[in-house]
Formats: C-alpha cells, sequence, structure tokens
C-alpha cells in the first residue's frame, strides 16, 4: 500500500462516495432499519444518534462533496528558515498515518469523520458500536468501492468489527501501527481507551455546557439561547446542561418562572439549587455531584450565583472544559468572562450549539477536543495533521 496519495487521487475518491451514497440512499435507510430495529431502544439519545434518514444522507453527502473542494491540509509550509550556512530548512504538516476511530451509535461518523482522515492523506480504522453495525458495513462497502474505482488500495479504509475484548487487546498489542486514536463517545468509552492505548489519544471529552446569565442579560436573548441550547438536539455534546443566573437580575423572580414554565413545555426535567426550591414544577437536588454531570437528556440544572467572580470559579470547577456561554449587555464583563473560562469555547449572547466544525468554518470536523494538546475544539481538517521538518544542504556538516 502506497503511503502518499495525490491530491487529486483523495479527491476523486471522496467525490466517487459522494455519488454513491446518493445512488445508494434507499439501501443505506432499508440496512439502518434493521440496525434501529435490533436495538432496545433504552437510550433516547444513543437511538437518535443511530438513526439515518433523509436529512442525514444530505449531510453525509454534502459533507463529501464540501471535503473534496477543501485544500490540501497536508505539504502546508509553516516555517522557514535560511541557515548563515546556506543550509535551507521548511516545517511542513504531514499525515499522521494510521488513525483509528472509535464511536459509539453513529453511521454518519463513518462517512464524516473517515472523509477527514481520508482527506488529510491518513489511513482509517473505524471501529464503531455493535448497535451500528450493519449501517457500518454498508457504508464502509461503499468506500471500497471509491476506492477501487480509482485504483487505490482499500486498505486505507479499514472496519474494526471486534467485540470488546478484541478491542482491548488491539489497543494494547495492536497488530497493525496506530499513529493517532480519536474516541468519540461517552465518558466510559474516552476512559477505556485512555486506559489501554500505547499512542496519542485525541479525548472528545464530555459537554456539561454552562450559560451564565448575568444582571445586565438581555432576559429575552437569555431565554432563547437556554432553550435553543437545551431543547434543539439533546443528544448533542454541545447541548447545554447548566445555568447559573446572577441574584443581582432585575425582575430575577419573573425571569426564573418564564424559563421554568418554558422548560416545561418542552418536557424538561428541571432540577434547581435550594435557593429555587419555592419555583413550582422544580426538584431540588439532592448531591452537589450532579454539576459535574453531563445529561444527554431533557434535563438541566438551574442555580443562583451572586458575582461574575462566583460563576466563573463555579463554571470552572464543574464544566467539561467544551462550551460556556455568558448573557449580557456588558461588552468588558463578556470579555472578562471568556477570557477566565477554562473551556474550548467560549460564547456571548448566543447558543452553545455552535460548538460544531460545520457552524465554526471548518466544513465538518473528526471530533471536538476538549484536551489542550494537540488541538482544542472542534478539530477539521486542517489540525488531522502533525508537522514535519524538510532540510536542504550542498555538503553542510557541522
Amino acid at each position: 500500500m502506497n503511503h502518499h496519495l495525490s491530491i487529486e487521487k483523495r479527491n476523486l475518491v471522496l467525490l466517487s462516495m459522494a455519488k454513491l451514497v446518493e445512488e445508494e440512499r434507499n439501501q443505506i435507510i432499508l440496512t439502518n432499519q434493521a440496525d434501529l430495529a435490533a436495538y432496545n431502544g433504552e437510550d433516547l439519545a444513543m437511538e437518535e444518534r443511530l438513526k439515518v434518514d433523509n436529512a442525514k444522507i444530505d449531510e453525509m453527502i454534502l459533507s463529501l462533496n464540501q471535503l473534496a473542494s477543501q485544500e490540501d491540509p497536508v505539504g502546508v509550509e509553516r516555517f522557514h528558515f535560511v541557515h548563515d550556512n546556506g543550509i535551507k530548512v521548511s516545517n511542513k504538516t504531514a499525515a499522521f498515518g494510521t488513525i483509528l476511530i472509535i464511536y459509539e451509535s453513529r453511521p454518519d461518523v463513518t462517512i464524516e469523520a473517515g472523509g477527514i482522515a481520508f482527506k488529510s492523506g491518513n489511513k482509517i480504522l473505524l471501529k464503531g458500536g455493535k448497535e451500528a453495525l450493519k449501517s457500518n458495513l454498508k457504508i464502509v462497502s461503499l468506500w471500497h468501492q471509491a476506492l477501487a474505482e480509482h485504483n487505490v488500495s482499500t486498505e486505507w479504509v479499514e472496519y474494526l468489527n471486534f467485540t470488546r475484548q478484541e478491542t482491548q487487546a488491539f489497543l494494547e498489542k495492536p497488530t497493525q501501527k496506530v499513529d493517532l486514536i480519536v474516541p468519540r463517545g461517552g465518558e466510559k468509552l474516552i476512559e477505556f481507551v485512555k486506559a489501554h492505548a500505547t499512542c496519542p489519544v485525541i479525548v472528545s471529552g464530555r459537554g456539561n455546557n454552562f450559560v451564565y446569565v448575568h444582571k445586565e442579560a438581555n432576559t429575552d436573548i437569555a431565554l432563547k439561547v437556554i432553550l435553543n441550547a437545551k431543547t434543539s438536539k439533546i443528544s448533542a455534546c454541545n447541548a447545554v446542561d447548566k445555568v447559573l443566573v446572577d441574584s443581582r437580575l432585575p425582575n430575577f423572580e419573573g425571569f426564573l418562572a418564564i424559563l421554568i414554565e418554558e422548560l416545561d413545555e418542552s418536557k424538561v426535567e428541571i432540577i434547581v439549587d435550594k435557593t429555587l426550591e419555592s419555583f413550582a414544577n422544580t426538584s431540588v437536588l439532592k448531591d452537589e455531584d450532579i454539576w459535574y454531570e453531563e445529561f444527554l437528556d431533557y434535563k438541566i440544572v438551574l442555580g443562583t450565583i451572586d458575582s461574575e467572580q462566583d460563576a466563573i470559579a463555579k463554571i470552572n470547577k464543574y464544566c467539561g472544559g467544551h462550551s460556556a456561554a455568558i448573557i449580557t449587555r456588558n461588552n468588558d464583563v463578556a470579555q472578562e468572562f471568556m477570557e477566565s473560562i477554562d473551556a474550548a469555547a467560549v460564547y456571548h449572547n448566543a447558543s452553545t450549539r455552535f460548538t460544531d466544525g460545520g457552524q465554526l468554518g471548518l466544513g465538518g470536523e473528526l471530533a471536538i477536543s476538549t484536551d489542550k494538546l494537540h488541538q482544542r475544539g472542534p478539530i477539521g481538517l486542517q489540525h488531522l495533521v502533525t508537522n514535519k521538518w524538510y532540510i536542504y544542504g550542498e555538503g553542510q556538516i557541522r
């Protein structure tokens, strides 16, 4: 297998894949219905992620076509230096080699993450969850068809149909070289990978995102943002789980009453801290540890906070390092908040649901990293590279 594919070849494979997904649209949906029928439906968020419908297929096709049109992320010069002795030095982006993607229930990852890894010149190993096996194998067969059409080895995209035990054994003693692992899923999956992996891991960590309603908030914006961030997609890691309302907010009681009423209408279970126990349709939290939890469900925690400093401290203590928002008319307070919060994405007067590669202009994402190395937040095409030094001489010795 050739370890360097020209950008022309990579783009042709992506375009063929987009065409095949369109041609096989109904077949993919039918295959996915078999996976859905076999799923016991106990986890609402999981089921939402497992399902493939026409809208999801449209997104897959769009993502493949967009990837094909983007510039090559590999071989981009980042640094240039000419030594006194005439040696020319260049640092350029380079592919990782082989990327292992481990994920649960989302057949679209087989296309989007696979496509991003492939476009950036990497061989891909896909390890999906058993609940999506039929859908994933169907999509991988299309990848193989697209590769074969352009005389590219089908080894560039490989599906690992492993049990948990086999996965653990592979992580500890890979039967082939793996340069980077990207686990996409819940905390249990990430802990499992971190415990057993022998190569670098990009952690797509938990959400547990916060919205802070400052005393100078526009309450209409606050309501709109909280409802969107909580209810538009509960299975997303960029959904909101916690809201801190400033006790100095004028009409504090009135705002909370409306917020609770609207959340209740959207069937969200509302848990509050002691200060809000007088509000109807809520239950008081039993354990402070709930502040650490990511729900991925119709569930939210509301609490009172007394100052910007307390809000920042509380968010930094409990949030997952993913996304946090402040709602305020005061730009200086907003800037101070955004600079002090330790998260990959910080927002002023907007929904946390925008923490997403496509929404932030990257044209898609491999994962959303809550680590600080090697890239934070959505990992797009241009981040899925390492680098390499090229040195050109004429016999110089040191």
